[in-house]
């Protein structure tokens, strides 16, 4: 085995791949925007969840477990999840009711993403426990005028910040088109977003200088990555839907208050995933969960282990549009029941496996290595690698009755090998194989006979 590669990641904000040089080796930030937990997560929230999992793998492999700070916060503030709350809880008063809209949804989000296999962040802050950090950023971006207050909101004044767009690449012109004037009446410009805005009595709300009222989105993530990870970081990551306005505005709001060239060094974005080759929405009526995928028969008429959703995520590069379908599930599944359940022990990743990662986490090589360690028998340099990936194939428990269909098609298979059928007996061996039962042929010693014996191997 070889030293560890030269970690190269693509950075959005230069539009380049270039070799990522930590600001601190000794403890490497990184920021991902959470879910915001009004429903149940669906496919395309998975899909960051799942990248900046590896990520964060590959880091701690990089430079030590003890050695990063990832942090990953819940948005647990929005009108999505008041308009929820006053749905599903109209008999509670609404502070409870967003509470068990909130505390239901974070319990089934961490549910769901500990079965595809990420580990927890380091740190997992709730914007309604940031309240104080928001409003702080707020009074240093008035000081220092890049914002204002006008009809009961404070708004960041985008025209007082001579790079705005950076990230993004949008004109300043075109960073608001098809706003409406009614609305945008009291802005300054049309592209000034809000930091602070007024709760009636029926909305949350915090007291704050300017009155009793909430946050804007933006500001809840510049608030938790500052207080986590510094005023500049690391590594920012999200999906491409948040480069514009969210990242753009993060960018803005962080840079002003602070006085910073950067808010983070690099900038990662995961590509759309659209299910079945359609965009996914609940018009569409391919609206999925990550909850029924795993738990329910809704897609492809049964259920599916989160580690081959995990699987059929990586087998896209994370920067590519993904098509999530059945049929690249089923590719997964098999994929998996050729791979070995093994334990690591002392063994080290293979290189072939760490050098792809390296490469801007270029997970389809990786997974194409993997398969070729498999394939070389070295089962604990496998379960070692495979690690790296965060997909790991496990023992399948089978009880009685599956376990007599088995033997059934076990039988079947020696009569049309005996019978000289050989494409059925085939065909009976590659079925229970995708089912991850490996058959080992041999002969009785006193008969002479053939027989076949058979395993789970996942």
């Amino acid at each position: 085995m070889g030293g560890t590669p030269e970690l190269k990641l693509y950075n959005t904000l230069t539009r380049e791949k270039s070799v990522f040089a930590p600001i601190d080796a000794e403890n490497v930030r990184m920021y991902v925007c959470g879910p915001t937990v009004y429903d149940f997560a669906h496919i395309g929230n998975a899909r960051p969840v799942i990248v900046f999992d590896v990520l964060f793998r590959l880091l701690r492999h990089v430079y030590g477990e003890n050695h990063v700070t990832y942090a990953r916060n819940i948005t647990d503030v929005d009108d999505k999840i008041n308009a929820r709350a006053l749905r599903d809880h109209p008999g509670l008063p609404l502070n409870e009711a967003i509470r068990a809209v909130t505390e239901k949804t974070e319990t089934q989000f961490h549910a769901d993403v500990a079965e595809l296999g990420c580990l927890e962040p380091s740190f997992e802050p709730r914007a309604t426990d940031n309240i104080k950090e928001m409003t702080e950023i707020i009074e240093k971006l008035i000081r220092n005028g890049h914002a204002y207050v006008a009809a009961g909101e404070v708004l960041f004044d985008t025209k007082s910040m001579a790079d705005y767009g950076q990230l993004s690449k949008r004109p300043l012109d075109e960073q608001q088109a098809g706003a409406r004037v009614a609305v945008d009446a009291h802005k300054k410009s049309p592209g000034d977003f809000v930091l602070w805005k007024l709760s009636s009595h029926n909305e949350p709300g915090w007291e704050s200088p300017w009155g009793r009222g909430r946050p804007g989105w933006h500001i809840e993530c510049s608030a938790m990555s500052r207080r986590y990870l510094g005023d500049v970081f690391d590594i920012h990551g999200g999906g491409l839907d948040l480069i514009f306005p969210h990242h753009e505005n993060e960018i803005a709001q962080s840079r002003c208050a602070h006085g910073t060239e950067v808010m983070a060094n690099v900038w990662m974005h995961n590509g759309f995933v659209q299910v079945e080759g359609r965009k996914m929405s609940k018009s569409e009526g391919n609206f999925v969960t990550i909850h029924d995928l795993l738990h329910t028969e809704t897609f492809g008429g049964r259920k599916w282990p989160g580690e081959v959703l995990r699987l059929a995520m990586l087998m896209t590069h994370y920067r590519e549009p993904i098509d999530f379908s059945i049929k690249r599930l089923e590719e997964a599944e098999r994929l998996l029941a050729k791979w070995p359940v093994a334990e690591a022990g002392d063994a080290a990743p293979d290189d072939s496996v760490l050098n792809a990662l390296a490469d801007d986490l270029n997970t389809v090589a990786a997974v194409q290595a993997l398969h070729a360690l498999a394939q070389a028998g070295n089962d604990a340099v496998f379960a070692a690698s495979a690690a790296l990936l965060g997909v790991m194939p496990k023992k399948t428990e089978i009880d009685e009755a599956v376990a007599a269909a088995v033997d059934a098609l076990v039988a079947m298979r020696l009569k049309m090998l005996k019978a000289k059928n050989f494409a059925e007996a085939d065909k009976i061996r590659d079925e229970l194989t995708a089912k991850g039962i490996q058959l080992k042929d041999g002969k009785d010693a006193a008969t002479g006979e053939r027989v076949t014996t058979w395993e789970v191997k996942r």
